[in-house]
């Protein structure tokens, strides 16, 4: 049985998956008495399960050949713009007044771990808001597994800084084994074995802690899927709606770690016997980066109040550095969870916007192979180390820069590729504000909603600007625009631009 199942394509692996996924909110819903939900999600599931096995049967008795690396990658396209219509079928029963359009668009944003939303938090019932944080939860392993399984070794979603270089282009060693000799599907499989685990019992920690912490226990499951996927969805708004307060802020704080390095997950490269995790590229720069920000936020308010004699409020200055911390942490991983001490932190910068600088945390994102989207921390230190050797080459010129084999990659054609694709996120940031504003949406918005939606981050869109933006004030061909920004964003546009290879069609 077990062969049997795992010879099924991964098409109809997740159509199975996400069928069984929707019974737990049917039983929510029943056991909170409303019935209407639970029927809609109990036979929407049913019916779907009763479609997979049909199509299941039908796939075994004309099983069809077919490229690895095509499959995969049209799979995961798929997955983010065809399956969510399969998604949104429950939500459009379920949730009163809204076009099946609309719920494809939740699903979307969703399963992409955007977390944007076009409903205010009291217009769903917990059943439907579990729904979301469920389909993100789920779209947030899809992604971890297909990054390590499928994109390594096609040399995508990052690991092209590794494999770039050298004349044999052999990875460098701190790069994830490509597994060259297994087929795919057997790398998806082994991955989704040995990842499911830790990705699930880390949820359920975190959900554990928050109750602990004084949330409720919907908020509390809901908020822990969200922190492990990035998704930042939340059925109370945020965290200024939660009973846990800055405690759980600060366990939300540690659960985010995880999004910011490949090495905290099996299979996103091992540390060699002398090496130590403090030194991995893209913690450091993580670190540096939620540092700077804050010290920023914090020493502008004293700088701008140097003629100024005020007393010292011990308690605003803490939650200023801890709602900066908490929010550039946050908005790093492409998570979106606003500090409910955030408000302090921008009054004590004195910055109209502070928002902005959110903003590009976003673009930056978290670690490759990792729930976070954005450009990716690696990609930005290749750049930052090809920076600083060009400044060394114009004080010695004819100096010789050490640092190994993959240093001298990542400063060569490492920072190569990582600013082409630099260069690409920029032109899609670009392409999509210039397609939106065809259809009347004005500069400022168009930007800011552009880079939440290409860099995963929705609730972004609350934060960035003076007035507050919403998604659900847009036209519906905005909306179907900004739909597909959040699939190019998390396929990301190397992995798109791959499938109009001529090499990748011919068999």
């Amino acid at each position: 049985m077990e062969r049997a199942i795992r010879a099924l394509p991964l098409p109809i692996l997740l159509m199975g998956a996400t069928a069984l996924a929707m019974y737990l909110p049917a039983t929510h819903a029943l056991i909170t008495h409303h019935h209407h939900t639970a029927r809609a999600f109990f036979y929407s599931g049913t019916l779907f399960l009763f479609l997979t096995a049909l199509v299941a049967l039908a796939n075994a008795a004309n099983p069809r050949p077919r490229r690895a690396g095509r499959a995969s990658l049209l799979t995961m396209l798929g997955a983010f713009t065809i399956l969510p219509a399969m998604l949104a079928v429950p939500f459009d029963v379920a949730v009163p007044d809204t076009s099946f359009f609309n719920s494809w668009w939740e699903m979307v944003s969703s399963f992409t771990t955007t977390g944007g939303t076009l409903y205010e938090p009291d217009r769903l019932i917990g059943s439907v808001h579990l729904w979301r944080g469920l389909v993100a939860w789920m779209g947030g392993f899809f992604i971890l597994v297909m990054a390590i399984a499928v994109l390594a070794p096609m040399r995508l979603g990052g690991f092209e800084v590794f494999f770039s270089g050298g004349p044999s282009g052999a990875p460098s060693a701190a790069a994830p084994a490509a597994d060259g000799g297994a087929e795919t599907s057997e790398r998806i499989a082994h991955y989704a074995v040995t990842i499911a685990p830790i990705y699930t019992g880390l949820t359920i920690l975190l959900w554990v802690l928050l109750l602990m912490a004084g949330d409720e226990p919907l908020v509390a499951l809901i908020h822990a899927m969200s922190t492990l996927s990035t998704s930042g969805i939340s059925p109370v708004g945020g965290m200024q709606g939660t009973g846990s307060g800055l405690s759980g802020e600060a366990l939300i704080f540690v659960f985010l770690l995880p999004a910011l390095s490949r090495r905290l997950w099996p299979g996103g490269g091992e540390l060699r016997a002398s090496e130590r995790l403090g030194n991995d590229p893209e913690l450091r720069l993580a670190g540096a980066l939620v540092l700077i920000v804050p010290a920023f936020l914090f020493l502008r308010h004293w700088i701008a109040a140097l003629e100024v004699r005020m007393p010292a409020d011990f308690g605003a200055i803490f939650n200023s550095i801890w709602g900066s911390l908490f929010t550039s942490l946050s908005f790093l991983t492409t998570t979106g969870f606003e500090s409910s001490a955030w408000h302090d932190a921008r009054d004590w910068s004195g910055l109209s916007t502070p928002g902005l600088i959110l903003a590009g945390l976003a673009i930056i994102g978290g670690g490759v192979a990792t729930t976070a989207g954005g450009v990716r921390l690696l990609r930005v230190y290749a750049l930052l180390r090809h920076g600083e050797r060009e400044l060394d080459k114009l004080i010695y010129p004819n100096s010789i820069a050490g640092g190994g084999s993959m240093a001298r990659r990542l400063r060569r054609e490492g920072a190569y590729i990582s600013w082409i694709f630099f260069m690409l996120f920029a032109i899609s940031i670009a392409a999509v504000m210039m397609a939106v504003s065809l259809f009347g949406l004005s500069f400022e918005p168009a930007s800011i909603l552009t880079i939440a939606a290409l860099s995963n981050t929705g609730p972004l869109a609350g934060i960035a600007a003076d007035v507050p933006l919403s998604w659900a004030h847009l036209s519906d061909p905005i909306k179907a625009i900004f739909a597909l920004a959040m699939v190019l964003g998390r396929l990301e546009t190397l992995a798109i631009i791959a499938l109009f290879n001529p090499e990748f069609w011919r068999g």
